[in-house]
């Protein structure tokens, strides 16, 4: 449990950087405005963030 928790603290702060700079390029790249979308940035940070360890966990458990 408490690797989990680390995975879940350790994961989300990393996709929400990774998110904000992608919509950043993404909008200057495509609509030459730079602005960053923090909605889908947050969203995305708080589904893989949970998701993602939550899933590596179930998977490393020993099967009976």
């Amino acid at each position: 449990m408490r690797q989990v928790l680390r995975d879940i603290a350790i994961t989300t702060p990393i996709t929400f950087v990774v998110t904000a700079v992608v919509t950043y390029l993404y909008s200057l790249l495509v609509h030459e405005a730079g602005a960053v979308n923090w909605e889908t940035a947050f969203q995305l940070a708080l589904i893989f963030g949970i998701v993602l360890p939550l899933t590596r966990a179930r998977s490393d458990a020993p099967r009976s």
